[in-house]
Order: C-alpha cells, then sequence, then structure tokens
C-alpha cells in the first residue's frame, strides 16, 4: 500500500508542474495535496507549524513572481493595464485552444490584441508589448518552477 501512496503523492507534485504550462490547474493546491496525502497516510507528525509556515511563505512567493514577472515584463516595453489582462486571458486560452505552443502564442496575442483594441496602438508597438508579455511569462514560468522545486524539496528535507 506504501507503493499506492507514494505514486498518489507524486502524481499530485506532477500534475503541480504540469500546471505550468496549463495555468488554469492550481499548481498550488496540488503541492499541498501532496502534503496532505503524505500526512493522511503517513502522519502528520514531521509538519510543525516552521514548515506551515515556511511553505505559505514560498505560496505568497509563488503568487508575487507570477503577477511581478507579467508586470514587469509588460511595462518595460510600454504596455499598460490592457494588456496584462490580454496577456492573462490569452494564457488561459492559449493552450486550449493551441496545444503545447498556445502557452507561448496565447499570452503574446492576448497583450497585443488588447493594447491595439483599447489604446489603438500601431501593430509594431503593440507587438513589442506583446514580446514584453511573453518575456514576463517565461521569466515567470521560471520562477514558479524554481519555487515548486524548493517547496517539494523542503518537503522531502523535513519528511527524511
Amino acid at each position: 500500500m506504501e507503493f499506492i501512496y507514494w505514486a498518489l503523492i507524486i502524481i499530485m507534485f506532477v500534475i503541480a508542474f504540469a500546471g505550468l504550462i496549463y495555468p488554469i490547474i492550481p499548481s498550488v493546491l496540488f503541492i499541498i495535496g501532496g502534503f496532505l496525502i503524505y500526512g493522511a497516510f503517513f502522519g502528520f507528525q514531521s509538519f510543525t507549524y516552521t514548515f506551515w509556515l515556511i511553505q505559505g511563505v514560498f505560496v505568497a512567493v509563488l503568487f508575487a513572481a507570477d503577477y511581478a514577472a507579467n508586470l514587469l515584463g509588460v511595462k518595460k516595453f510600454g504596455g499598460s493595464n490592457a494588456s496584462i489582462w490580454g496577456s492573462t486571458i490569452g494564457l488561459l486560452i492559449g493552450p486550449f485552444v493551441i496545444p503545447v505552443a498556445g502557452i507561448i502564442i496565447g499570452p503574446f496575442i492576448g497583450a497585443v490584441a488588447a493594447e491595439m483594441l483599447v489604446h489603438r496602438k500601431s501593430v509594431k508597438q503593440a507587438c513589442k508589448i506583446g514580446l514584453g508579455s511573453l518575456i514576463g511569462f517565461i521569466s515567470s514560468l521560471f520562477a514558479k518552477a524554481v519555487i515548486q522545486l524548493i517547496m517539494i524539496a523542503y518537503f522531502f528535507f523535513v519528511i527524511l
């Protein structure tokens, strides 16, 4: 049975990383779900207040990194709040409309469309902002992957 429990925990962590590609998947909830499955089957003794406090800080940093990277990427290239919203919408829809490539193309198209429609920017200006959105998204992706790895590594450090 122990193998099945560990398989469930690992599946939760893998799904969390799938959330990097499909942002509709709430990655952090699957990571915490893995912790809770461990606790339910093996006991919560390893999970001190310090463990939950540190994981909570990582969750806050995860959300902040996601938002900040997109915001900085868009703003650095001259984008507005409209392009941030367009990028976010493109990020959520893109992977489902164009599997795999949609994760990259979606935020770009969303930001470009928002700037052209809302602020009447030229195609060249809107594409520059779309590039900023894409850079912000990729930066966010790497930051979130690192933070998720740290959360999981800390989990294993605590339980082993």
